[in-house]
């Protein structure tokens, strides 16, 4: 009964030590106010640029006036597999927003992002600055053809 009664008094005593010993740890104080953004595809630091039409095979892209459904369901598809772990349609995550993205980027620079990122991070200002924005993370190649590229852009226009 006495070492249960001295165990228990140990350590009612080492937890009644000074405050100051508490903050020995790690401590995250704020010091102003810090309000959690809901970030949409607009808040970039990169800039428009629609001009640009990347680096890669693709060199002309001609969107009719109307989206296909048949081959933007397809494109969901393809981008569901492939692109969501991280790319959002209306967020940032590991990668930018993709709603708006025809407002920021020709047809042609995402297309060739889709099917060059190596090439385009390594040699064009628009994926350099991207890529440093993300915190150096690169997209990686996922060996789509072009017809699976074109169907995510065309699946990008209904966002």
């Amino acid at each position: 009964m006495k070492k249960i009664i001295l165990f228990f008094g140990l350590v009612f005593l080492m937890s009644c030590g000074s405050s100051e010993e508490k903050k020995k740890g790690f401590e995250y104080n704020r010091t102003q106010k810090e309000d959690k953004k809901a970030y949409s595809a607009g808040e970039s630091s990169v800039p428009i640029d629609l001009d640009n039409k990347g680096i890669g095979p693709i060199k002309s892209v001609d969107f009719s006036g109307s989206i296909d459904n048949d081959l933007a369901d397809q494109g969901k598809a393809v981008f569901t597999q492939k692109c969501t772990a991280c790319h959002m349609a209306n967020r940032k995550l590991i990668g930018p927003a993709m709603q708006g993205i025809y407002d920021r980027r020709s047809p042609e620079w995402v297309m060739n992002m889709l099917l060059n990122p190596t090439e385009m991070l390594k040699d064009d200002p628009i994926a350099n600055a991207l890529l440093k924005e993300y915190n150096n993370v690169m997209m990686l190649n996922q060996n789509l053809s072009q017809d699976e590229a074109r169907s995510i852009a065309e699946y990008l226009r209904t966002l």
